[in-house]
């Protein structure tokens, strides 16, 4: 009986070791995508880069397209060094689309206030949601299909609204999108704590997209309501 006691112990003890690992690994790997983020930012930004702005709906679809092949080749290759390196790729084509709202941003005379209060926001929703998940260690997995099916309802929604262009639906989908991919960060990052998230390059992945998406949609809201021409 002690035996068994001792077994299971070991066992729960080896568990937590890999959560945690995959929690650590999660949180260097997620720090080091965000230079090539920058990077591609500032490479944008320089060249005042321009993804098919003459045709919005395409250049959506052509983004997309590119963004679920990264995302395709990065879970394929998620246990080696090839999947780290397509994460860090797929960060920095991030980092260059994010360029062209930043370039909108920086036509305002606040621009840069602007930036650093919706990474400040984004940095903040992420601190809180990762502590909720940590300290709680609650299991938040119920709210995968919840999400799931609001992200696709936001996607839709903005992909009507580039042919609507209807203001108020716009600011909507973006409170939405904050409000749907801040609770993604709790769901992911409690997978890792509970175990269902065992690889540390995927839940990166996961993750990043979430704080991504946190900060497009803050900042487009903080434009909308304190944007200052000069």
């Amino acid at each position: 009986m002690q035996t068994d006691f001792r077994i299971a112990g070991q066992g729960s003890q080896e568990l937590a070791l890999q959560q945690n690992r995959v929690l650590r690994n999660t949180y260097l790997l997620l720090a080091l995508s965000m230079v090539p983020t920058v990077l591609g930012t500032l490479v944008g930004v320089q060249l005042n880069f321009s993804f098919m702005a003459g045709s919005p709906f395409i250049a959506f679809m052509l983004f997309m397209g590119i963004a679920w092949g990264f995302m395709w080749g990065i879970e394929r290759n998620k246990d080696s060094g090839l999947g780290v390196a397509l994460l860090l790729g797929f960060t920095f084509f991030m980092g260059l689309m994010l360029s062209r709202i930043l370039q909108v941003a920086l036509g305002f005379s606040n621009g840069g206030n602007m930036i650093m209060m919706a990474a400040a926001g984004t940095g903040a929703i992420f601190f809180v949601m990762a502590t909720i998940a940590t300290v709680s260690k609650r299991d938040f997995s119920n709210m995968g299909k919840f999400l799931f099916i609001g992200m696709i309802v936001v996607l839709l929604a903005a992909v009507a609204n580039i042919f609507f262009q209807i203001p108020a639906l716009s600011l909507a989908i973006s409170a939405a999108a904050v409000m749907i991919f801040s609770a993604y960060i709790l769901y992911d990052i409690s997978r890792i704590i509970q175990g269902g998230e065992t690889n540390y390059v995927s839940a990166t992945l996961s993750v990043y997209l979430s704080i991504y998406n946190v900060f497009v949609s803050l900042l487009q809201l903080i434009m909308a309501f304190t944007g200052e021409r000069d």
